[in-house]
């Protein structure tokens, strides 16, 4: 299965059927935090929408990161260019965060 098929915009998102679970961060990096809480948001008959934000200072580009979080198998839809629209997920980003600042420090 290609998983960029899963990478979908903000038109297509209205389209799709309830129940879904949004969940709405930049996923730069995806560290296996995020995979873990994916996991646990994930719930039988949703489907587990991510949503992609614009971080500030990107380290990847939007495609690579929507990529990688449709490679995913808890992930049923990502979307692109609904940034604004939906809050960060504060919590996913924290992860972020605590990587720039461990690299920083390793540095």
């Amino acid at each position: 299965m290609d998983t960029r098929s899963k990478i979908i915009d903000a038109a297509r998102l209205a389209e799709l059927p309830l129940p879904r679970t949004l969940v709405a961060a930049y996923f730069d990096v995806l560290v296996t935090d995020h995979i873990r809480k994916l996991r646990q948001l994930r719930s039988p008959g949703h489907d587990l929408v991510v949503v992609l934000r614009d971080p500030p200072d990107p380290l990847l580009e939007p495609r690579a990161r929507a990529e990688l979080a449709a490679a995913l198998d808890m992930v049923d839809y990502v979307v692109l260019g609904a940034d604004g629209q939906l809050p960060v997920d504060a919590t996913l980003e924290e992860d972020r965060q605590a990587l720039i600042e461990h690299v920083i420090e390793r540095h």
